[in-house]
């Protein structure tokens, strides 16, 4: 082999492998060179493994296939250039969250019903360990400090059922509620096919919850962690209010699960999406806001095991809860949310058709 030969190879090592990848692929290759043939398979393989080891990103490198069939042409283009998100290092596009937002809720249209009540009934089952963690505190503090002060303190555990179930990607519905309503606001799946998701979630939900309540409530009972006076004090602490303050209460906790949704999926790793969880349901636990599926559980092991709450009376507030999350869910996050993207997605559709317009000028 010639020195200049040899120099290339030399000079080619000491790059980086894009730039080794570049120059191999590039350089002639001349008739009989094996060497330079297997340096060129070689760049290759660095160039699939390097593509192989980047993180996939849901709005990047958008294609038609991956928006939905009912969206024209000329409306996919404006989506995938406002939602395109390539910089790591920079927050993600408000678009991109959207447009990724839309995708999953399509994802989760298609699911079979038994696939998505048994997700829901396992968040059901998993968000139950919140109340759990939350009623052993509250009997153990209540021993030493004013009783106000204890639940205060216990509530900072609330978001331990809700890491569970966001990171383990389990159906949830005050997490839902937002997310799946955006297809049928942007006119790709019909009202009724929402309606009846929401209830099969809902289902999920209340019995996974129900079901926790009756064997875990009552193992805690046996193992002496709490008392049936400490499930009737959180009940009530949860019940004490007239039905009106209960509705706005719950909505502003769907609205604050709305933005939690929102900000889950505007993340990047999941440490981000730990952090952000802990942070908005924390704060829905030591407000003490009216969440429909904890809620349900928490009041659900007092019709079992306590002594001041009615049927009628779990079923009226399990009702206003679920009422009062849908609204806070869909009106300010879902509604208000997809009505700024459409905005943007105008504004594109106007800077082209003005671009466009003076092309046709500059032609004539």
């Amino acid at each position: 082999m010639s020195q200049d030969t040899e120099h290339d190879h030399d000079s080619q090592a000491n790059r980086p492998n894009d730039e080794r990848t570049n120059a191999s692929t590039t350089t002639p290759v001349p008739e009989g060179d094996d060497t330079l043939e297997k340096s060129s398979d070689s760049s290759k393989d660095i160039e699939v493994d390097k593509e192989a080891d980047e993180p996939i990103k849901a709005t990047e490198d958008l294609e038609n296939d991956d928006l939905p069939e009912e969206i024209s042409d000329e409306d996919k283009e404006t989506i995938k250039k406002v939602a395109s998100d390539d910089n790591l290092s920079q927050a993600k596009s408000y678009a991109s969250i959207l447009v990724e937002q839309v995708i999953h809720a399509k994802e989760t249209f298609e699911r079979s019903l038994g696939s998505l009540f048994t997700s829901a009934f396992t968040a059901g089952l998993e968000i139950g360990i919140s109340f759990f963690m939350i009623l052993s505190a509250f009997a153990l503090l209540n021993d030493v400090i004013p009783s106000r002060y204890a639940m205060v303190l216990s509530s900072l555990l609330y978001p331990i059922g809700f890491i569970i179930v966001v990171i383990g990607q389990s159906l949830l519905f005050t997490e839902q509620t937002s997310l799946l309503s955006l297809p049928v606001l942007n006119k790709i799946e019909p009202l009724h096919k929402l309606l009846r998701l929401w209830g099969i979630v809902i289902a999920g939900n209340i019995v996974g919850g129900c079901i926790f309540a009756a064997l875990m409530i009552g193992l805690g009972l046996h193992m002496h962690l709490f008392t049936d006076h400490a499930i009737d004090v959180y009940a009530e602490h949860i019940l004490g209010f007239e039905w009106w303050v209960i509705f706005g209460s719950a909505v502003l906790a769907g609205w604050m699960m709305g933005v939690a949704a929102w900000l889950v999926t505007s993340a990047r790793d999941t440490l981000s999406r730990i952090v952000l969880v802990t942070l908005i349901t924390g704060s829905i636990g030591f407000l003490g806001l009216h969440h429909s599926i904890v809620g349900n559980i928490e009041v659900f092991s007092a019709l079992l095991y306590g002594n001041t709450v009615s049927l009628w009376r779990y079923l009226v507030f399990l009702v206003v809860v679920l009422v009062g999350n849908t609204v806070g869910g869909v009106v300010f996050v879902a509604v208000l949310k997809n009505r700024t993207f459409l905005f943007e997605i105008e504004k594109v559709k106007e800077q082209a058709a003005e671009a466009r317009a003076k092309m046709d000028r500059r032609r004539f």
